[in-house]
């Protein structure tokens, strides 16, 4: 009877805070004893590079709607020879069903939210996405009971800074310092400029070092830029060259305050003390679940995704970020400070 452990392949194909909110479930079936390889967009490798329980992170190149078959075949010709059981999909999209298919697990499960011939050609084992729970973390980790996992482990985020880069991540960012970052990927979910404003000048008067940092997209980047007009003294952390660089200088803040967005939950995976900003339905239903109730400050009653589900903007009049106020940030930013 052969001894060798069981071989699985993980994937997923999304956005970078989607890459974190998987480890849950990759803690989960690496606690199973299995040998567990993780297959992600090559922009998001960094984020599991250094987790010493995933036996290696398979990086393919990606360009958003267009197939790279030359730079990805010799990739998948070597995930080939790596003899998979099982590969399980989070993502439940085209690319992950044809990845799954070509990787050669004779096993293979996924999430979807709909039935349709590729899922059914790629996939031996689907699980409907309604029937999971809405929270993230929860609905990856709950499609593991498919494969009777024990999911009584930790919930808890869990990427690593690469250590090489420690003392070069201490050029860029003063210890001691609480790095508030600004956008997100949807306009409706970030906090106005004049509310950073007055947090800054909480700070200020708290005698708190503060570092403020946003995307590096041209609708971020602007609001930044009205920030420092507002207040020109404030400190500014400038775009990082690499991921692998940034989370570096992630791990070396004292805390980090920011929406629904990817630095807020790199920054939770790193062990950093977080406030986030959650206001709109699917931010609070989704992501917010896996933190802490002292980390999450909530915006009003949201009125917008009822109707507005997939637009990036709110057209309420009253948008619902409009509900957090300085105070309740500054007074959980007091308390994750106080908790260290």
């Amino acid at each position: 009877m052969s001894t060798r452990p069981d071989k699985i392949l993980a994937l997923q194909f999304k956005y970078l805070g989607d890459t974190v909110f998987l480890t849950p479930a990759l803690r989960a079936l690496a606690a199973t004893g299995a040998e567990l390889h993780v297959l992600v967009p090559a922009e998001a490798a960094a984020l599991l590079a250094h987790l010493p329980w995933i036996k290696k992170v398979w990086a393919l190149p990606r360009t958003r709607g267009r197939a790279r078959l030359q730079d990805s075949w010799p990739l998948i010709r070597a995930l080939r020879r790596e003899g998979f059981g099982r590969s399980v999909d989070f993502g439940g999209n085209d690319r992950g069903a044809i990845l799954s298919r070509v990787c050669g697990a004779k096993v293979r499960l996924a999430s979807v939210d709909r039935e349709k011939l590729l899922y059914r050609l790629c996939y031996t084992q689907r699980v409907a996405t309604a029937s999971l729970p809405v929270s993230w973390v929860q609905r990856h980790r709950q499609l593991l009971s498919a494969w009777a996992v024990p999911l009584t482990g930790p919930a808890h985020l869990e990427i690593a800074a690469d250590p090489a880069l420690a003392a070069e991540a201490a050029q860029w960012l003063p210890a001691g310092r609480v790095l508030c970052h600004l956008g997100t990927s949807q306009p409706r979910k970030e906090w106005p400029v004049a509310r950073w404003q007055e947090f800054y000048r909480r700070a200020q008067a708290a005698g708190l070092a503060t570092v403020f940092a946003t995307g590096p997209g041209s609708r971020e980047q602007a609001a930044l830029r009205d920030l420092q007009k507002l207040e020109p003294g404030i400190a500014v952390l400038p775009p990082m060259p690499s991921l692998r660089l940034y989370l570096a200088v992630l791990r070396r803040a004292r805390a980090v305050v920011a929406g629904d967005t990817g630095p807020l939950h790199f920054a939770a995976g790193l062990g950093v003390p977080v406030v986030g900003l959650f206001a709109t339905g699917d931010s609070l239903l989704k992501s917010a679940p896996v933190y802490e109730a002292r980390q999450v400050v909530r915006g009003s009653v949201c009125h917008c995704d009822g109707r507005q589900t997939h637009s990036p903007v709110c057209g309420d009049g009253q948008p619902c970020v409009l509900g957090i106020r300085t105070e309740a940030v500054f007074a959980a930013l007091t308390a994750a400070l106080a908790a260290e």
